[in-house]
């Protein structure tokens, strides 16, 4: 029983079907393993036992075909899931219930997952890390005094102290795969309008979509494959791909042309040695395989910065908050939000027709590659408290822009990126490098992901964080 969290999801799943493994024994071994460690991970703000063990049973009378039959996997609490508390990471929202299922919690659901419960995730998801008034700080398995990152750092951080096989997450600005970076995860951004936010969370600005973290390129590509789908009404469609996602993952990805920058967009960022180190060290690793490593300039300028911060104060005003609920807010939201309402309509559409003309720029340039490397942050793990260090909210937005530097490029453009688990710093902690595609490309990048993982042995190799 204290081995079944070393399986890969995949493996579960296969278990399950063959009769080795009930859902039920699962979910509760996993159920167990959130009672006793939760509390100093911070991973989870609601846990479901009862209805997950009800939907466990529920799959040993009726097993769904497909590869994640049976498996936990928990939902961010940003994600509607019906009659189950949704809070998004906001005290303000204390006591509310989902009215609905998202409909990527319906697709989940219809291909048999378990859900264990809502992982943690910053107020509306805006902080690049996990902090509310809500739950302990999520933190990196690898190192507890370490952020989990953010906005999906609960989920990052149930996966990687062994509290869920894999785990849902969403990604606006980077949210998937800074904290797979922290937590040594491989996480997956899709092509913008590949999964669908209906029915009611909106799509305007097509910058967020929901994707898959995971300990393995697999894993993260059969749960791509259970959330892909659109609805009525979708603003934006990702281009049709050719069979599943996790047959990507058994395909030889061929000799791919491969581009490379590291100097971030934002001013002043810097790169810490160990984080350059982590991308020389991956271009060497892609160079190895018989791919070839190109050079290029940044597709993206510092000039745009302010345009996508123009972006961000918008939507931190999204979520309707009641006058006598906004004392509860955190001082960086209050602050976002302060900024947001300030901002007139036609600046808004201004910035995103930059970002727009911008992209249509970019574009030109990173197609003629099959992917792009860069860092995924600038720094290692940070402690816990570090972007809030001197209670000053405008201090926290700069630290955020600068260890964020690289990810928010992609929700612009819409392009898929995905955070590989390649780098530990001498102290042990974990630093991923991104690869980007082009739209629609996540199969590619899925095949060469998988290439990299077995040429690397796995990406965690024999490591394990001590909480496993």
């Amino acid at each position: 029983m204290s081995e079944l969290h070393e399986l890969s999801a995949l493996d579960q799943g296969k278990a399950i079907r063959d009769g080795d493994l009930s859902p039920v024994e699962l979910t509760r071994f996993y159920l167990d393993r959130i009672e006793r460690r939760n509390a100093e991970i911070g991973a989870y703000v609601t846990v479901t036992a009862e209805r997950a063990l009800a939907q466990a049973a529920a799959l040993e009378r009726d097993l769904p075909g497909g590869p994640l039959a049976g498996v936990p996997v928990p939902v961010k609490d940003l994600n509607l899931v019906k009659n189950v508390p949704i809070m998004f990471g906001s005290a303000a929202y204390q006591g509310f219930v989902a009215p609905v299922d998202d409909s990527v919690v319906e697709r989940m659901s219809a291909a048999g997952t378990v859900m264990l419960g809502k992982t943690a995730t910053p107020e509306f998801g805006l902080p690049c890390y996990t902090e509310t008034y809500l739950s302990p700080p999520a933190r990196s398995p690898w190192d507890l005094t370490r952020s989990a990152g953010g906005s999906s750092g609960g989920a990052a951080a149930a996966v990687a102290a062994g509290l869920a096989p894999l785990a849902q997450g969403s990604d606006g600005a980077g949210s998937i795969r800074i904290p797979s970076s922290v937590c040594g995860l491989y996480g997956i951004k899709p092509t913008r309008g590949r999964i669908s936010f209906a029915p009611i969370i909106p799509d305007l600005a097509g910058m967020s979509t929901n994707g898959p973290i995971a300990r393995n390129v697999a894993d993260a590509a059969a749960l791509l494959d259970v959330m892909a789908h659109n609805n009525p009404g979708d603003l934006y469609l990702a281009p049709p791909h050719e069979g599943t996602f996790l047959e990507y993952a058994t395909r030889q990805p061929g000799k791919l042309r491969i581009a490379r920058y590291a100097t971030p967009a934002v001013p002043e960022a810097e790169l810490d040695p160990e984080v350059l180190a982590a991308y020389e060290e991956s271009a060497k690793t892609l160079t190895a395989l018989g791919h070839e490593v190109v050079d290029i300039d940044p597709p993206f300028g510092p000039e745009l910065v302010p345009q996508f911060v123009t972006l961000w104060y918008a939507f931190a005003c999204m979520h309707p908050v009641a006058d006598d609920q906004i004392a509860r807010l955190r001082p960086l939201t209050a602050w976002l939000r302060e900024r947001g309402f300030a901002t007139p309509a036609p600046a808004f559409l201004q910035a995103q027709a930059a970002l727009q003309l911008a992209t249509r720029a970019a574009l030109q340039v990173t197609n003629a590659y099959d992917a792009v490397l860069t860092p995924t942050v600038t720094q290692p793990p940070r402690p816990v408290g570090w972007f809030e260090e001197g209670d000053d909210p405008e201090l926290t937005f700069e630290r955020m822009k600068r260890f964020a530097a690289f990810p928010p490029i992609y929700n612009v453009s819409g392009q898929p990126a995905v955070n590989l688990p390649l780098y530990w710093t001498e102290d042990g902690l974990p630093i991923g490098v991104m690869l980007a595609g082009r739209i629609g490309g996540e199969g590619t990048l899925i095949s060469l992901s998988a290439q990299i993982e077995a040429y690397k042995g796995g990406f965690w190799g024999d490591r394990r964080p001590d909480i496993w």
